[in-house]
C-alpha cells in the first residue's frame, strides 16, 4: 500500500483539487493506496472537504515537521510519500516517486534543481537561501544533494523509522535529508517540477524558517 501524507492548514481552496489529482494518478498506476490529511486546526472547510473525498484526517497543533511524523507514524504503507496541498507538487510526479522505493532505494527526493527539475513557486531570496543550506550541509555532511527545502519525497516505511525525525516545523525536509546521509540510506534525487501554489499565501516565513533551517543543520553535527 502507498501513503500519501499531507500536512494542512487553511486549504480549503486547494485541498479538494489536491485530493482529486491524487486520486485520477492513483487509479491510472492501479495500487491501492490511502491519503492522509494532518491538520492544525483550520478554521475554514479544509478538514472537511477532505473527509468528504474519503482522507483520513488527523490534527496536530504544531507544524509541517510535526504533521508528518504523526502521518507517517500511523500509515499502513509500506512506501510513505511526503506532499504539499496546495497544488505546487504535481501528482503525474507520483509514479516517479513509488518506483524509486520499489525498485531498491530507501528514499526518492524531489529536487527543482536537478537536470529537468523546474520551479515556478520561489522567490530570489529563498532561492539563493535554499542554494547556500544546499552547500552547507554538502560540506559539513559530504553529501550531494542539489535541494534541500522541498517536501515533494518517498520513503520505505522501514527507513522512514531509522530517522527518529523530530524537527515540528519548516525544517522536516532539511532534517531527512541530514539523517538519511548519516543512517546510510539509499537515497536518490530526481527531477520535480513545482507549480506555482493555485489559492491563497505560504506558510512558510523566509527568515524565521531560515533560521529554523540553520538551527536544524548546526544541531545534527552533535547528534550521532
Amino acid at each position: 500500500m502507498i501513503s500519501i501524507i499531507i500536512p494542512t492548514f487553511m486549504e480549503e481552496k486547494n485541498i479538494g483539487l489536491t485530493i482529486k489529482s491524487i486520486k485520477k494518478e492513483m487509479k491510472k498506476i492501479g495500487k491501492e493506496y490511502e491519503i492522509i490529511v494532518v491538520d492544525k486546526y483550520s478554521k475554514d472547510k479544509t478538514t472537511k472537504i477532505a473527509k468528504r473525498l474519503g482522507a483520513r484526517v488527523l490534527y496536530d497543533e504544531f507544524g509541517k515537521g510535526s504533521a508528518l511524523i504523526k502521518g507517517f507514524k500511523i500509515a499502513k504503507g509500506d512506501i510513505l510519500v511526503s506532499m504539499d496541498a496546495d497544488l505546487s507538487n504535481r501528482a503525474e510526479e507520483l509514479p516517479l516517486l513509488i518506483d524509486a522505493v520499489e525498485n531498491g532505494f530507501d528514499a526518492c527526493f524531489g529536487s527543482r534543481f536537478i537536470l529537468g527539475g523546474k520551479t515556478e513557486d520561489i522567490s530570489l531570496l529563498r532561492k539563493i537561501g535554499n542554494k547556500f543550506f544546499v552547500m552547507l550541509v554538502n560540506l559539513l555532511y559530504k553529501t550531494k544533494y542539489t535541494d534541500l527545502c522541498y517536501g515533494y519525497r518517498s520513503f520505505k516505511k522501514s527507513a522512514f523509522k531509522k530517522l527518529d525525525l523530530k524537527e515540528k516545523g519548516f525544517g522536516i525536509e532539511t532534517e531527512m535529508s541530514i539523517k538519511a546521509s548519516k543512517k546510510g540510506l539509499k537515497v536518490i534525487e530526481i527531477p520535480s517540477f513545482e507549480k506555482k501554489r493555485l489559492h491563497g499565501k505560504s506558510n512558510l516565513k523566509t527568515f524565521k524558517d531560515g533560521f529554523v533551517i540553520l538551527r536544524t543543520i548546526v544541531s545534527l553535527l552533535f547528534e550521532n
